[in-house]
């Protein structure tokens, strides 16, 4: 069905497409239609950071960032959820048009820049919700806090989602926050890892739960750069690393190099896997990495896990593939057990 959807679905705005896409299928499960479209998917469980997955197949940030459909989005099968990113305040995010799709290298573009509700409304979303299963939160600073300042940002969001997240994502590579990506370089990870991994340890004691601590990097860091970022993401004892997020590069879509914004989908696959297996040479199984970028198929997935990834992160591939990529995939992985 959606094949027949999608050249439909493609004559809008893409980022009118996604919120149409999202606002059906909450119809759908609201009516408890859901099952007519999609199977139940088969379980594969996984324990890493110390909860339970179900299946190691997950949503990427960024398709819900204020959390306004996680049960409709949860009914797909993927064995965890993550929103965001949210930031402290709500923040409207760059000028349309920001989002961009490429549809001859099942690549989007997108310079969103943050946009959400902020953190306060993020928490009455995920109130509503009956979701059990895990969820990630993705938090972020707010584009006018100044970077020398953005720890607060991180600390303000890290509180208030703490007793409601599985597991926390500190974002520090997205393209589209000036100076963001600099957070990620020597005496500002530094600081904010310091600052955060304190936080976490007050938030375990006050809350009598322990909920992990994962830092999402960009693919556009270099052997030397991603060696920094693990040996100290050892140093802090960081629950986990997701990699990546979207790339500056255009290698492969060069007729777009004058499009601002970060690069997803099959161009960012060969990327983003190299920085999954140079964190797994230096991190040697004692901090799970998340691989997220350019997946599309099962053997996109297992080519991540044989990289050294744990578990795996879909969006992009959702959009070209469809939301039945989830099922399919978990249900070859099982097959192939």
């Amino acid at each position: 069905m959606y094949r027949l959807l999608r050249p439909l679905l493609f004559l809008l705005p893409p980022e009118t497409a996604h919120y149409f896409s999202l606002k059906s299928l909450n119809i759908l499960h609201k009516l408890k239609l859901m099952p007519l479209f999609f199977k139940q998917v088969p379980n594969i469980p996984y324990e890493i950071m110390g909860l339970k997955f179900p299946n190691p197949i997950g949503l990427a940030a960024g398709l819900d960032k204020n959390g306004e459909y996680i049960d409709a989005l949860a009914s797909l099968g993927f064995g965890f959820i993550e929103i965001g990113t949210v930031t402290p305040r709500p923040q409207q995010g760059n000028p349309r048009p920001r989002l961009f799709r490429l549809p001859k290298t099942q690549a989007l573009i997108n310079r969103m820049g943050f946009n959400n509700q902020g953190v306060e409304q993020l928490l009455l979303n995920i109130q509503k919700s009956k979701f059990k299963g895990i969820l990630g939160i993705n938090i972020g600073k707010n584009f006018d806090t100044p970077l020398e300042k953005a720890v607060e940002d991180y600390s303000i969001c890290l509180k208030k989602v703490y007793p409601y997240a599985s597991y926390v994502v500190v974002n520090i590579s997205s393209p589209n926050t000036p100076g963001l990506r600099e957070l990620q370089h020597k005496n500002q990870l530094d600081i904010l890892l310091k600052h955060l991994k304190q936080v976490q340890q007050q938030l375990a004691t006050q809350h009598q739960k322990y909920v992990p601590l994962v830092i999402k990097i960009a693919p556009d860091l270099t052997p030397e750069n991603v060696a920094e970022i693990a040996h100290k993401l050892l140093d802090y004892k960081i629950d986990g690393v997701i990699a990546t997020n979207t790339t500056l590069s255009r290698l492969g879509v060069e007729k777009y190099i004058d499009e601002i914004g970060g690069l997803s989908g099959v161009p960012l696959l060969k990327k983003s896997t190299e920085i999954v297996q140079q964190l797994s040479t230096i991190l040697q199984d004692k901090i799970p990495i998340i691989a997220n970028g350019g997946i599309k198929n099962v053997n996109d997935v297992q080519t991540k896990i044989q990289a050294g990834a744990s578990l795996v992160q879909i969006y992009t591939g959702i959009i070209y593939q469809g939301p039945k990529l989830i099922q399919k995939i978990v249900t070859e992985l099982k097959s192939t057990s």
